[in-house]
């Protein structure tokens, strides 16, 4: 893949862009020609873009800063619950609950908030809720990171993974005596994305059919654009904080913790942000799922689906963005690809289904990660190490200052 894609700017500026550039071409045809099979398979895609969000904002954490962290999914819980609380009728649910338990507080809610909130609940708009996501999966990624900064390895990943169930099992209960989340029922009725007055999911009756100035578009076709440009705007942003200073003051402690305090790194606030700022990805994922899918419950945020996303990081190449992406293609819909095509194949070849799918994808899973860490431990696609930088420099003179 390397010798084909090339995306390292200061290497080779010209293959980088123009690598660029192909795959923003096949990106956007994509779409229009997968539709001709069937929408199911842009609805793969769709939800693929929604893993990769989650895959690099968890590379800030794991691939840049060293840090293990299995509960990454509580954040896209979090992001996912807000939307359905400020997009759904679900807060009058939970404003006539505090009516029933606590009148004085109930009444004086729905005072504040209006009649009109304790019948139809909040629909914000979801560009409102997206910062407000992210800033409280922020908000609760500093508050994982404060008590685990002395914390590495074995000891480290135990706690985050006790978060992330901590957090799920919250969502699960919920819903007594103040009927917040809905317990395992989940929220539903949760507003679709607009954009412009246009809404994405497609308008009463057209069976899921977006008009965009005289064109109509499938829902899924809409939703994957917008997906992809709030990819392409993490991946710059991460990009640019992977060739910061502060990017690499978090590859200064992944590399030797000791050795970055000495140099005068604060290493507590360096690796506060790294949670902090990783986590406020997985909130801006979970509000599109939330948005996306119109419904939000605990089984989307199983201990399974954080290490799913790790798989990601680790498939890939940890701490390499364009391998994090092939990473996040993978294995977010190769499971989806054997779910359509594994029964039919093996029906055509042996006229009987001889494994289930279900039980294909997983088998397929674990061969592929075990294979990964025995043949190829730096991932599919590993980060370009500092000898190849070197050499390259080496083998343009050019580029040296003359000596005197």
């Amino acid at each position: 893949m390397a010798a084909l894609l090339d995306f390292n700017v200061q290497k080779d500026p010209r293959k980088a862009y123009t690598s660029i550039a192909i795959v923003l071409v096949v990106m956007m045809i994509f779409p229009f020609f997968a539709s001709q099979f069937g929408n199911s398979w842009v609805r793969i895609i769709d939800l693929a873009l929604l893993y990769i969000m989650l895959a690099l904002g968890l590379n800030i954490v794991v691939g840049f800063a060293g840090l293990l962290d299995l509960g990454y999914i509580a954040f896209y819980a979090v992001g996912a619950y807000m939307t359905g609380l400020l997009a759904s009728p679900q807060f009058a649910v939970v404003l006539e609950s505090f009516v029933n338990e606590t009148p004085a507080l109930g009444n004086f809610l729905v005072m504040v908030l209006g009649e009109g909130v304790r019948q139809n609940g909040i629909h914000l708009s979801v560009w409102l809720i997206v910062p407000l996501s992210a800033a409280l999966a922020g908000f609760f990624g500093a508050l994982l990171g404060a008590p685990t900064l002395k914390l590495r390895g074995d000891y480290l990943a135990i706690v985050t993974l006790g978060f992330g169930e901590i957090i799920r099992i919250f969502m699960n209960n919920l819903n007594a005596p103040i009927n917040i989340t809905n317990g395992p029922q989940g929220i539903n009725m949760i507003d679709p994305i607009h954009i412009f007055g246009v809404s994405l999911a497609g308008e009463v009756g057209s069976k899921a059919t977006v008009m965009v100035g005289g064109f109509s578009i499938p829902s899924v076709n809409a939703y994957y654009f917008l997906f992809l440009f709030l990819c392409i705007g993490i991946i710059f942003v991460t990009t640019r904080l992977q060739h910061s200073r502060l990017g690499r003051a978090w590859v200064a402690i992944r590399e030797d913790e000791i050795a970055a305090k000495a140099m005068g790194i604060n290493t507590r606030n360096i690796k506060l942000l790294a949670f902090s700022m990783g986590a406020s990805f997985g909130g801006v994922a979970g509000a599109m799922f939330a948005s996306f899918q119109g419904f939000v419950s605990p089984e989307s945020f199983s201990l399974t689906e954080s290490i799913a996303v790790l798989a990601m990081v680790v498939l890939g190449g940890i701490g390499h963005i364009p391998g994090v992406i092939l990473g996040g293609v993978i294995l977010a819909s190769l499971p989806e690809v054997l779910r359509h095509g594994a029964e039919p194949v093996q029906m055509l070849l042996f006229g009987r289904i001889v494994i289930e799918a279900e039980v294909l994808r997983q088998l397929l899973y674990g061969f592929a990660l075990v294979g990964i860490m025995l043949y190829r431990q730096a991932g599919l696609w590993p980060a370009p190490k500092h000898e190849d930088r070197m050499s390259s420099e080496a083998e343009n003179p050019a580029s040296k200052p003359a000596s005197a």
